[in-house]
């Protein structure tokens, strides 16, 4: 597999740098960056707000599990320590591997409990789909349908409604 979305958050610290940071860290395997949105914290409303972002990333050697272990990589680097008390606390980072793709365009579908794919929750959360638009307008949440009319539900309304783009935040991408 060559392709996923990964999601990025943080609400602790330097935001800003803690993605920055991700971003660099994945390196050439960035092929694109969404824009920086400031989002109201999900699940558990008592935290600061959030930046989120979305990125295409590509590896020819890299499998579902290996992109998991990146994202943890990723959260460990910026300094994430989980609460087992506060499943949707503050967090540093928070990396998540949305969606995957073999190389024949083929999604990859998971059920381990340790990477559930396409992500369980990504099609209720405006704070992915919204920044995922920005990199493929016409993405598809394997499962789930088009990201467009995912993020165009009224449940979701308000939410998307929250995200404050942040352009005097932009995230490299490598093209």
């Amino acid at each position: 597999m060559t392709r996923a979305i990964l999601s990025l958050g943080s609400n602790l610290g330097d935001r800003y740098a803690h993605l920055r940071d991700a971003v660099t860290r994945l390196g050439e395997r960035v092929v694109l960056a969404s824009g920086v949105y400031e989002t109201p914290p999900w699940g558990d409303a008592d935290q600061p707000p959030y930046l989120n972002a979305v990125l295409l990333v590509a590896d020819p050697a890299a499998g579902a599990d290996g992109w998991l272990e990146q994202a943890r990589a990723l959260e460990r680097a910026g300094g994430r320590v989980r609460d087992p008390e506060r499943r949707f606390g503050p967090r540093t980072l928070d990396v998540d591997v949305i969606a995957a793709w073999q190389d024949d365009g083929t999604p990859v579908l998971s059920d381990d409990p340790e990477l559930i794919l396409p992500h369980p929750r990504a099609h209720q959360r405006a704070f992915v789909l919204k920044p995922w638009l920005d990199l493929q307008p016409y993405a598809r949440l394997p499962g789930h349908g088009w990201v467009t009319d995912l993020l165009n539900a009224p449940e979701l309304t308000a939410d998307a409604n929250a995200l404050t783009p942040r352009p005097d935040l932009p995230l490299e991408s490598q093209e």
